[in-house]
């Protein structure tokens, strides 16, 4: 970007906040649910009752711990949970348990690219685990706290100072993002406030060294509003300099309507929060076979599994984007290319499931989401998860082996369209029929389905003959047109053909007839 003087260049770190897919919180048994009622969700842990005792997630910590792993942090085997003591009304405990001297992870780095084919290493200074906070819900002049968030796990992900312009700092969210979403660490709701960063940024003339004062802009929960926050900001530290005044260490909030940075308080240090070791909750101790197995258990990430598709199969960055875009999705495009052997063009497989496989599942979820929106609106008070929230989790999952029961009926499909049996409109059907079967636990074949819809193409010469002859005699006047030069027509002609055959035959042997009969003439 264009700063309003570019002989200063900008010095940004990111603290990332994830939220866990745990079923229960941190340090409870609470459930870890978004969009329930408020204060429905909570505990004598959660609210800080006298006597009432943390105890650790294990699942949190392994998901902690497959993050960590997943962008090169080193995992200490010996950890500490302290006390960050700070008071606002959505803590009820006054402190908020999270670790400070001794996380879970450590010195770490993540590769991102900056265009130009050229990529830079960002260093990740920890990543460790803590509670979240509650919510304050403000309306009108009245301010209202939602406890239900209180104590749900999250890891916190920091970066060294090691990115120099909004576009860089984005880009490191996305990657990261992409990372946390695929491992299924967490669902990077940004909106619902599942991955949210706070920037740290500072401004200096380029060659200096040493680093400015730093202002943090809070919770800014999308990559736009990241870019535009930063934007801003740069300018304003820059602009404030120019002027002669200096810049005041801070935190701020980004006003999405005005798009400014506006002042929230000061900014805190370490030593404001008077961290020490939380009394109520043992070291936190990994053993090298623990730490090993999670290793084990993270596979191809999907930087490298796009880069693959692109080498090995020739596709195009935004399909191999796509496919990576969810496990489930990329893990059915490996299994299909391999038990595929060659038969079906590679990129055939791809664009079938991007075009066709994840929009059909897309179009049932949309479909599932307005049934329970229906049922809701008939049950006001139902105490439950919002009806937008409500998702058909086998689809939205794109787990293909468990909706179709068997991956070879994709593959038998797109064969069947390619032998030129069924067309793709067909096509299309046979795997709505297939989504419908699994769902409603019928088995039938491909060529079942074909045969119980009538869906097979008329794809012999002599019939298709038939059907163009009898289109040529019913339409003379177009006939007569065309032959007069009007080639457009041919058009007119190859749809009447296919509406007589009821979509049905074979269009590319429609267009070879139809062309040889018309050159007779």
């Amino acid at each position: 970007m264009e700063y309003i003087d570019n002989s200063f260049e900008a010095v940004i770190g990111l603290e990332v906040h994830t939220q866990l897919l745990t079923n229960t919180k941190m340090f409870c048994s609470c459930p870890n649910v978004f969009g329930r009622e408020p204060n429905s969700l909570v505990c004598p842990v959660c609210l800080a009752l006298p006597g009432s005792l943390p105890v650790i997630n294990f699942n949190a910590v392994k998901l902690a711990v497959k993050a960590a792993l997943a962008i090169n942090l080193h995992i200490n085997q010996r950890s500490l949970f302290a006390r960050k003591n700070y008071f606002y009304p959505d803590l009820p405990k006054g402190y908020q348990i999270s670790q400070f001297q001794d996380p879970v992870s450590s010195n770490g780095y993540l590769m991102i690219d900056i265009g130009g084919g050229m990529e830079k290493k960002i260093r990740i200074n920890r990543l460790h685990i803590e509670e979240d906070a509650g919510k304050l819900i403000h309306t009108g002049s009245n301010s209202f706290v939602d406890l239900n968030r209180a104590g749900t796990p999250l890891a916190e992900i920091v970066s060294e100072p090691d990115l120099s312009s909004p576009a860089e700092a984005v880009a490191y969210l996305k990657d990261l993002r992409d990372i946390i979403v695929y491992l299924d660490i967490s669902d990077g709701n940004m909106e619902e406030g599942s991955f949210r960063c706070d920037a740290n940024v500072s401004v200096r003339k380029k060659g200096d060294t040493e680093l400015g004062t730093r202002t943090e802009v809070k919770n800014v929960n999308s990559f736009k509003f990241v870019e535009k926050a930063l934007e801003y900001e740069i300018n304003r530290q820059i602009e404030l300099i120019l002027g002669g005044g200096k810049v005041i260490q801070e935190t701020l909030l980004f006003n999405s309507k005005t798009g400014k940075t506006e002042s929230m308080r000061g900014k805190e240090e370490a030593h404001d929060y008077r961290y020490f070791e939380e009394p109520d909750l043992p070291p936190l101790i990994l053993t090298d076979e623990f730490i090993q197995e999670i290793k084990d258990s993270i596979g191809e990430l999907p930087k490298a599994k796009r880069q693959r598709y692109i080498n090995d199969y020739a596709l195009s960055e935004y399909d191999a984007e796509v496919l990576t875009q969810y496990k489930d999705v990329a893990n059915d495009f490996d299994e299909l290319v391999k038990i595929n052997n060659g038969k079906i063009d590679i990129k055939k497989i791809a664009n079938w499931i991007i075009n066709e496989w994840m929009l059909e599942l897309k179009k049932r979820c949309a479909a599932d989401n307005n049934e329970h929106a229906q049922e809701r609106a008939a049950q006001p008070d139902e105490n439950s998860i919002p009806a937008e929230k409500i998702i058909n989790e086998d689809l939205i999952n794109f787990k293909m082996e468990e909706i179709i029961k068997d991956r070879k009926c994709f593959l038998d499909m797109i064969m069947q369209v390619e032998d030129g049996k069924i067309n793709r409109n067909g096509g299309r059907l046979v795997l709505y029929q297939l989504v419908e079967n699994g769902k409603n636990g019928n088995i039938q074949t491909v060529e079942e389905i074909i045969l119980s819809l009538n869906l097979a193409q008329v794809s012999d010469d002599k019939g298709i003959e038939d059907i163009i002859k009898q289109v040529l005699e019913e339409n003379q006047k177009e006939l007569s047109d065309y032959l007069g030069g009007k080639e457009k027509l041919f058009g007119f002609f190859v749809g009447a053909a296919m509406k007589k055959a009821k979509g049905k035959a074979n269009p590319q042997k429609v267009n070879e007839i139809l062309k040889k009969q018309l050159e007779k003439l």
